[in-house]
């Protein structure tokens, strides 16, 4: 027999109904005629006792786990930061934990366990993955997938209008600007990337390979590739980035040249992130208007209207925001 104390053991220590002990070391005391000093004693006596909640058999019994899980491509990524924290800020007073699932790996978490909502930032649109996303939807998962060619197929969708957005970015930069360079994570099957290669076409100027720079997916690995162009000789006088902590990175790497931003070289990043805006010189950028606080009501609205039919789209339309990095004055 275990020894593990339960909601019982605990009740009875602290000489209270079992119903006040849950309400209490679930956080939901407030509302019910609990006293803030029973409410400490019941804390008390759990800890004393060493009482750990049993979330699996919680989420047999209640169909709910209080678990707001967040699945993030990229952690070191200052938008998968924001994000975390405007949905952990939004949703810790309902009472409800948000768990970061590291390197995208959702089909993995959801094989084992049933939150109560999962946001998806990157869905790979192949059959296979769809299905097996439709099928975690069947069981009653409520998803919230980040997608620009998903259908809504039991789960919501997020739009954004990310990738022809970015043109905007590059034409921003060809207003003053004749040699501009990219930085960026890929080169092949990237819109973003594209947007940069067809805005230079456009304007009639060449493609040239050494003015491209290739990062490992988080900020020291684009401080890196920065750093490479910008020790050129020959170095382009406008970067555009793909993403804003390449950007950030980028103007990290100028400073250290001593290099004036955007007197000696303008810098362009993509994702509207909070760090982009705080930055100094503050970073010129596309992206949405918003999109951290709006996609916290859609997860806590998926909390409170679990009845609800999902399977709807959200669409952020992106914009250029011209901010001090590309702006001479």
């Amino acid at each position: 027999m275990s020894d593990r104390p339960t909601l019982r053991t605990v009740a009875a220590e602290a000489g209270v109904s079992i119903a006040t002990v849950s309400y209490v070391l679930s956080g939901h005391e407030r509302g019910r005629t609990i006293s803030a000093t029973t409410a400490d004693r019941v804390r008390d006596v759990a800890t004393r006792l060493g009482y750990r909640r049993n979330d699996a058999a919680r989420a047999i019994r209640t169909g709910k786990s209080d678990l707001v899980l967040l699945s993030l491509t990229v952690l070191a990524d200052p938008w998968s930061q924001a994000v975390a924290a405007t949905v952990n800020d939004r949703v810790t007073p309902l009472g409800k934990t948000a768990l970061i699932v590291a390197d995208g790996d959702w089909r993995t978490v959801l094989s084992n366990r049933t939150p109560d909502v999962i946001f998806i930032d990157h869905v790979d649109p192949a059959p296979e993955v769809v299905a097996e996303l439709e099928r975690f939807a069947e069981r009653g998962v409520q998803i919230v997938a980040f997608s620009e060619v998903l259908e809504p197929r039991g789960f919501d969708v997020i739009r954004s209008g990310a990738e022809p957005t970015c043109h905007l970015a590059v034409e921003h930069l060809l207003e003053r600007h004749t040699r501009i360079g990219a930085l960026t994570s890929e080169t092949h099957r990237s819109t973003r990337f594209t947007a940069y290669v067809d805005g230079l076409a456009a304007a009639g100027l060449p493609y040239r390979e050494d003015d491209v720079a290739i990062f490992e997916r988080h900020p020291e690995g684009a401080y890196r590739a920065a750093m490479s162009l910008l020790t050129k000789e020959d170095r382009p006088t406008a970067l555009y980035c793909t993403t804003d902590f390449a950007a950030i990175a980028a103007v990290r790497a100028a400073h250290r040249l001593r290099l004036d931003v955007p007197g000696d070289l303008a810098v362009i990043g993509v994702g509207n992130t909070p760090d982009g805006e705080h930055l100094d010189p503050s970073l010129s950028t596309v992206g949405p208007v918003g999109f951290n606080a709006a996609l916290a009501d859609i997860l806590t609205g998926r909390l409170t209207d679990r009845e609800g039919a999902p399977g709807k789209v959200f669409d952020f339309p992106w914009q250029l925001i011209v901010r001090e990095s590309t702006r001479v004055t």
